[in-house]
């Protein structure tokens, strides 16, 4: 079950990497710049449409993390699920803490001060998940060593 969980959160940070760097490079800036008449409404899709995305990713993020926390695959290191579980902490804290009340203020009306800080809090999330990755393969190369 170990190893199962380990190649499913490795797919699963893999996607999320994916995602926050599209998020980060293309879509965030891009939402900066809208104009006041479209921005809440955009921002407001963007919430609904990247919960579709990420929902399913992210919830196999946390359940195997967890279990790898609990249960480590043969050969991998004590420390890196722990790593791995602190970097996704990062990743869903600084979610919470600014990414969600951007949005909140981004769908309530167009402020492009929040636009420009929407790119620039959501670095920690992007180098979060970007090392989670990192993460994945020294477990996964650990676990067939």
């Amino acid at each position: 079950m170990a190893a199962a969980a380990l190649i499913v959160n490795a797919l699963a940070t893999a996607v999320m990497v994916g995602v926050v760097w599209f998020v980060q490079v293309v879509h965030y800036p891009l939402l900066a710049r809208y104009g006041a008449a479209d921005s809440p409404t955009v921002s407001v899709e963007h919430q609904r449409r990247t919960g579709w995305v990420v929902g399913l990713p992210m919830a196999a993020e946390g359940v195997t993390t967890l279990v790898l926390l609990a249960t480590r695959p043969a050969g991998v290191g004590v420390v890196w699920p722990w790593i791995g579980a602190v970097l996704l902490a990062v990743a869903l804290g600084s979610t919470v803490v600014f990414s969600v009340p951007a949005h909140a203020r981004m769908a309530a009306g167009h402020d492009p001060a929040v636009g420009r800080r929407l790119v620039r809090t959501n670095w920690p999330r992007t180098v979060a998940w970007t090392l989670r990755l990192a993460v994945c393969a020294v477990m996964l190369g650990q676990a067939v060593a």
